[in-house]
């Protein structure tokens, strides 16, 4: 099984990605929030940070384009192919009101003679491998057969496959039913991606689908970080399992195996800690970035109300650093 790590803006960028390739497990394909082509056809300062080779060393990156602008889009992945890369992504999924509004992520979806036209041209005048992430649909998970339809027509390196439609945003649960017709019918490799935060999930995933071979993890690795490594380990569920009712040797090797994911955990926290301050200037914009982190991660500890209002209390570094530290002393992970 390949395991992917979704774009989250805002919060995946480089730092993020070196840390927990460093820290806590290697995906086997990191995507970039997306970078969106701007009027001068220049990268922002924020994204050309985030696909310099430098800054993405020993990982496989994809950077991930939105626009509904065929040329921008070419353009962008050509710009991306003079520095090394060879695999860009199309965003066809994100839900945003912002993105939305202007045609492009999932948006786009919404007007499929236009998506066809767009893709007709970036397939024929773009060097580099291209795929694709898309939701099911605009309004409706019926849209989705049309979209495979147009999909089929083009050589994608994958199919990256959140299936819920915009409307749904992320709300309700996952269309397996409408996967289940991809999964059946596409002419392209395809990819899962969508609510999978716990080796119980991964488990229904492949009992639905045996045969499933690339699994991109978003929230759900950001709320319990050794995710990826937990699924490594048990693809189907049986290094987890230790029988229905568990011994007393099988609890302590549940506490042993938590307490090291609790130093690795503190480990990734402090190397993306360094990481921001060396390069945000102020403890306001980097306790910004470090508390929007914490919005994910603090639920995996015991008892950790008193000490999440503490983190996000914080003004300054060093009470937000004494709130972390007695966050990681005191309590226990049990993501």
């Amino acid at each position: 099984m390949k395991f992917y790590m979704a774009p989250l803006e805002g919060i995946t960028g480089y730092i993020f990605r070196n840390a927990f390739h460093t820290c806590l497990g290697k995906a086997d394909k990191y995507f970039t929030p997306f970078i969106s082509p701007n009027q001068k056809g220049q990268f922002s300062s924020r994204e050309k940070n985030d696909i310099l080779p430098e800054h993405n060393k020993n990982m496989f990156t994809v950077p991930q384009i939105l626009t509904c602008r065929a040329e921008d889009f070419r353009q962008t992945a050509g710009k991306l192919a003079a520095i090394g890369y060879e695999e860009v992504n199309l965003n066809l999924g994100c839900p945003s009101g912002t993105v939305v509004s202007k045609g492009r992520g999932a948006g786009f979806l919404a007007k499929p003679e236009e998506l066809e036209r767009f893709l007709d041209v970036i397939f024929e005048r773009t060097e580099v491998r291209i795929s694709v992430k898309t939701r099911i649909g605009w309004e409706q998970p019926e849209e989705f057969e049309g979209l495979l339809k147009l999909f089929n027509r083009y050589p994608l390196e994958e199919l990256i496959i959140h299936p819920r439609t915009r409307q749904d945003y992320y709300g309700g649960t996952p269309n397996w039913e409408v996967f289940e017709e991809a999964w059946r019918d596409s002419a392209n490799p395809v990819c899962y991606n969508g609510d999978i935060c716990s080796t119980a999930d991964q488990n229904r995933l492949t009992g639905r689908f045996p045969e499933l071979e690339r699994v991109m993890l978003g929230r759900g690795l950001l709320r319990n970080p050794c995710l990826l490594e937990r699924l490594r380990q048990a693809p189907n569920g049986n290094a987890d399992v230790r029988g229905s009712v568990m011994d007393e040797g099988s609890k302590a090797w549940q506490a042993e195996k938590m307490g090291g994911d609790k130093q690795k955990i503190w480990q990734f926290h402090d190397m993306l800690y360094e990481g921001y301050r060396g390069v945000l200037s102020g403890d306001k914009n980097v306790l910004f970035k470090m508390k929007e982190v914490w919005s994910y991660l603090i639920t995996g500890f015991t008892g950790y109300e008193p000490y999440v209002k503490q983190i996000r209390k914080a003004e300054r570094c060093p009470a937000y650093e004494a709130a972390v530290r007695a966050l990681f002393e005191e309590q226990e992970w049990l993501a």
